[in-house]
């Protein structure tokens, strides 16, 4: 159910265009994919979202999992009729948040636990819960769980989050 096929490569920079298909439906690539962090993209319906040409949304798994829950998504039939939408969705894994919520994350080699900026409680990620929170959201992609630093850091720490994150690819898949 899903493919790609390359189309054209640029011969002067090696650029790539592409089609990928999915389960729900084809996206060009290079895609721009909209972020509806808590399942909407902010400000646009759908009916906007597809008239601007938008293939491919992205959604926000740390902040689903937190509000409404990804079991509630589930149960309300997926992050696809609860989004309204019917397109290919990718879901990010929360690796993000590793980076942008530092300051409340601790980070092992099993995962992370972050502390909820919405009530304070905690939320444990491993690579293994963030594919399962993607799977039970119903998502096309699901991304892998990564640990993501600040710039500018030492190369030790680019180099132990690169290898941690690699590690961690090997148990989501």
């Amino acid at each position: 159910m899903f493919s790609f096929e390359l189309r054209h490569v640029d011969p002067h920079c090696n650029a790539r265009r592409g089609s990928f298909l999915t389960p729900h439906g084809a996206v060009e690539t290079p895609a721009f994919m909209p972020v509806g962090t808590a399942a909407t993209v902010k400000g646009l319906t759908v009916d906007s979202l597809r008239a601007t040409g938008t293939r491919m949304l992205l959604a926000n798994t740390y902040h689903l999992a937190l509000r409404p829950g990804e079991s509630v998504v589930r149960d309300l039939g997926g992050l696809h009729r609860f989004m309204g939408w019917d397109g290919p969705i990718l879901t990010d894994s929360g690796g993000f948040q590793l980076f942008s919520l530092a300051k409340i994350t601790r980070v092992t080699e099993a995962g992370a636990v972050f502390r909820s900026h919405i009530d304070g409680r905690l939320l444990e990620l491993s690579p293994e819960r963030a594919i399962e929170i993607q799977e039970a959201l119903g998502s096309d992609v699901a991304m892998v769980l990564d640990h993501v630093v600040s710039l500018p850091c030492e190369p030790e720490v680019v180099r132990d989050a690169c290898e941690r994150s690699i590690r961690w690819a090997e148990r989501c898949q």
